[in-house]
């Protein structure tokens, strides 16, 4: 009992003091108990600080461990997925709270006409959308929703019943009131739309529908909406910024498991990588560069943690350098503190693209593993090694990380063409003197497009307040209207 013990003490020492999970395991090697921790070192070593543990079922785990291995994490939440999706794999004989998923809350969409939110521990009828990782964070969130996605809470079965007039949460501006017929159900299920991509995470694509509502409220001249629009889209930005943790999403099921697995003994990894960071550049003809960081957590997108950055050192064609510039700035925010590092980065390009993002992580003094994955003949290139990794087409792991690189070329095209038609609408009327950046954005707010100014007639732009004859004509002539003879 005390060689075990003392060779227990000795190996929990090795230990590293970060986040992570640990696995006890009998005198058969069977995992008997899977733990996380903030600090591997210090939790497992707790185990062993005393003999008399008050708990008969503590008491018996510890006399039952022969031999303990750990799975290290970057965050404490990472390390919290990684236990749950353990336990549910191995369902180890001490674990007792995460086998039914009854530690963490759901949110619930009720299978009605008008659906409503429910928090619950338990899966039932309808959509559930969890769990969540901290109830306190999904709190937060809720009362976001609340604020400004007004879903009804009431429990009226409103294929029955309807009410002449609805109640004060209305007037509060907290519920849509479909209870009175004041909402249809079209309008009712966009809103529910959006709650349910924030719910997931989705905050990128919750935001891209809010600004297309927005720009056509105010083509509409609806400013009463277009400003509740604007004061959600800012809601929504601060919530982002508080990074609120993300579900445990429960689309990882065993396949995704077994692919990320494979992904980790192929490459060599420390770790299951968890969270791949996908990069790419984009340009037209050397000009306007981007470059772009999407990000996958368990083999899923997550749009809310995408970023991208106008390239700022690197003159005319030249992706190597782009790519660089793109990495070295991506990881220097993290290092700030704005996003965890991942497990795994993923290069959109050949060995010369990683070679160059390889710099960038040696100046930052960072070592995370890293590929690239080339197009044509889709092979993989991998640090410190010249000959490339070649799979089967239909091979799982290629295809999870022919997802991850097509994502962020895709990302980056998008980026690249909004940015540039978004330089191309502001250029033309912010770069006509005497208009500046108010009198434009008026403009567009008014009219919606600067086609749809450049058609006006010069009494018509002339009666728009703070415009008058003078800019009138001025603006027409810059943009090619009915003055510029």
């Amino acid at each position: 009992m005390i060689d075990r013990l003392d060779r227990l003490k000795s190996l929990i020492k090795t230990f590293p003091d970060k986040p992570g999970v640990y696995l006890m395991h009998d005198f058969s090697g069977k995992v008997i108990y899977v733990g996380k921790a903030k600090s591997l070192r210090k939790r497992v070593s707790s185990y062993f600080r005393h003999s008399g543990f008050a708990s008969p079922r503590l008491r018996k785990l510890v006399e039952s461990i022969e031999d303990i291995s750990t799975v290290r994490t970057e965050t404490e939440a990472e390390a919290l997925i990684v236990e749950s999706r353990l336990i549910k794999k191995i369902m180890p004989f001490f674990n007792v709270d995460l086998k039914m998923n009854e530690r963490y809350p759901y949110v619930q969409v009720t299978d009605e006409a008008f659906p409503r939110l429910v928090v619950t521990l338990r899966k039932g009828e309808g959509t559930h959308i969890g769990p969540f990782i901290s109830a306190g964070e999904l709190r937060h969130l809720l009362r976001l929703v609340e604020r400004y996605f007004p879903l009804r809470i009431c429990k009226y079965d409103l294929t029955k019943t309807r009410l002449k007039r609805p109640c004060i949460r209305h007037s509060l501006g907290k519920c849509l009131a479909p209870c009175s017929n004041l909402c249809s159900k079209s309008r009712y299920n966009d809103v529910l739309d959006d709650v349910i991509l924030l719910l997931r995470g989705q905050t990128l694509d919750v935001t891209t529908r809010l600004r297309k509502r927005m720009d056509q409220a105010a083509v509409n001249m609806d400013f009463e909406e277009a400003a509740r629009l604007r004061d959600t889209l800012r809601a929504l930005w601060r919530f982002s910024r508080q990074k609120v943790s993300a579900t445990l999403s429960s689309d990882l099921d065993e396949d995704t498991w077994q692919v990320l697995s494979r992904l980790q003994e192929l490459l060599g990894l420390a770790t299951v990588p968890w969270r791949i960071d996908g990069f790419d550049i984009s340009h037209s003809s050397g000009h306007e560069t981007y470059g772009v960081v999407v990000v996958f957590e368990q083999g899923i997108s997550n749009p809310s943690l995408y970023r991208r950055f106008a390239i700022r050192e690197v003159q005319g064609i030249d992706d190597f350098r782009s790519m660089r510039e793109t990495v070295l700035r991506r990881y220097q925010r993290c290092l700030k503190g704005e996003s965890p590092l991942p497990q795994l980065i993923l290069i959109d390009g050949g060995p010369e693209q990683l070679r160059f993002a390889e710099l960038a992580l040696a100046e930052l003094g960072l070592s995370i593993p890293m590929i690239s994955l080339a197009k044509r003949d889709e092979l993989i290139f991998r640090q410190g090694s010249d000959e490339p990794i070649a799979l089967d087409r239909n091979d799982p792991v290629l295809r999870l990380l022919q997802r991850i690189r097509d994502e962020s070329h895709r990302y980056a095209i998008t980026t690249h063409r909004s940015k540039r038609q978004e330089r191309l609408k502001r250029s033309a009327l912010e770069d006509i003197p005497g208009i500046g950046k108010h009198r434009a954005a008026s403009l567009l707010a008014r009219f919606g497009s600067v086609q749809r100014i450049s058609a006006l007639t010069e009494e018509e732009l002339s009666q728009v307040s703070g415009i008058g004859p003078k800019h009138a004509k001025n603006i027409l002539k810059h943009l090619g209207g009915e003055n510029n003879d």
